[in-house]
């Protein structure tokens, strides 16, 4: 199993591997070699191979050195992500790939060098080809603005792909023997990719762009006890509001964003739960209404919480959602604005306009999410948590 990305692509593929696992399969990750990603796995029983460099530092070098384009950064995490996965597979029965595209062909090119079978998952459905989506902009290959044809812009994507990923993956793949594709997308997606994402939250509609198995979320169980501190902290009142923005880094003002956070439930009159995250947010103040957490098991935790405000990751979405806690997010990159309409459209959450709250603006959000409740709790036992098991079935070993 290979991904390359952040939490949100590394969650899941453990938890498949923890069902494959009960079922007599041995699985191995290979994924960045984050600590955060190194203590999750271990937990999870599910041996890791790292992966090219922690995702924290590519990101950091990408800003060091801008000059550095985008298609000579997609020829090292191809390159380094092959070598990874080709180490654990030779003997393989099957790969599983996910995480960034150039990571994702890295792998699919082991499977065709050792002529493994190959399945690419996605865990939210933005790059999926549909005539009922638009696709989302590469850097430096914004979507026509005068196109409004679904279809039309499917294939700039894929022509976008071709450009920024081509060389890199059809180098890599000649310098190992094997012929270059004419078509990215199509190579790395395959013929049935699967979406491992709740049908409830995100219901894949068929069409003949592409043929896709939804299987569900994979959802990896947390049996992590509370700490003690923050146990006292929920029991001390009324329910507090938790807002976290997992491995977003907020741009450039995560102490503007953990204000807004910490004075907006202020103006709803609630405590606040503060989860540091990427961003690395901290209190504003020695007030005691603030608790920050680190990385601790949001299973537990969302049920005992008035809200949830996020970036609207597939995980925390499906988290919150299954919790039967309201809501709110405030998008950030690729597939974030789509979990976001689609819980205002379910009634379970709010859609925050921009990716920078104020304390105005995120009140304001947080005040109709706490009306949210009841139907946040009716639609909950809708979730579906079999996912992974689905997938499994779909391999032959369920």
């Amino acid at each position: 199993m290979s991904t390359y990305g952040s939490r949100g692509d590394v969650e899941p593929m453990a938890a498949l591997a923890v069902t494959l696992q009960e079922l007599g399969v041995e699985a191995v990750v290979c994924a960045p070699p984050e600590d955060e990603f190194r203590a999750l796995l271990e937990r999870a029983g599910v041996e890791m191979v790292a992966a090219g460099m922690a995702v924290k530092e590519l990101i950091a070098e990408a800003k060091a050195n801008p000059h550095i384009t985008l298609p000579e950064r997609a020829r090292k995490v191809t390159s380094r992500q092959y070598e990874a996965v080709l180490e654990v597979a030779q003997k393989a029965d099957v790969i599983i790939g996910s995480g960034l595209m150039p990571a994702a062909a890295g792998a699919r090119t082991v499977a065709d060098q050792l002529g493994l079978p190959f399945h690419l998952v996605a865990f939210q459905p933005v790059t999926m080809p549909s005539p009922y989506q638009p696709p989302v902009a590469y850097p430096g290959r914004p979507l026509p603005p005068d196109v409004t044809d679904n279809r039309e812009l499917w294939k700039h994507d894929a022509e976008s792909m071709n450009v920024i990923f081509g060389a890199a993956v059809n180098d890599h793949r000649v310098s190992v023997g094997l012929p270059p594709v004419p078509s990215i997308r199509a190579y790395v997606l395959n013929k049935r990719p699967w979406l491992a994402v709740d049908p409830v939250l995100s219901p894949w509609r068929p069409s003949d762009l592409l043929d896709v198995l939804q299987t569900g979320a994979w959802i990896l169980p947390d049996t992590r006890p509370l700490p003690a501190e923050l146990e006292a902290f929920l029991e001390a009142d009324q329910e507090p509001v938790y807002v976290g923005f997992g491995s977003m880094a907020m741009g450039n003002a995560p102490a503007e964003v953990a204000r807004a956070a910490v004075e907006a439930a202020r103006k709803q009159g609630r405590r606040l739960v503060m989860a540091k995250g990427w961003a690395g947010l901290e209190a504003i103040d020695e007030a005691d209404d603030c608790f920050v957490v680190g990385d601790v098991n949001q299973q537990k935790l969302f049920p005992r919480v008035a809200a949830v405000v996020h970036h609207g990751g597939a995980g925390t979405t499906t988290a919150a959602a299954r919790a039967g806690t309201p809501q709110v997010i405030v998008p950030q990159v690729v597939d974030q604005p789509h979990f976001a309409r689609r819980v205002a459209e379910l009634g379970i959450g709010v859609a925050h306009e921009g990716s920078v709250p104020t304390s105005e603006s995120l009140a304001e959000a947080l005040n109709r999410a706490l009306g949210m409740t009841r139907r946040a709790q009716e639609m909950a036992g809708q979730i579906k948590t079999d996912g992974t098991l689905v997938a499994a079935r779909e391999l032959g070993v369920a």
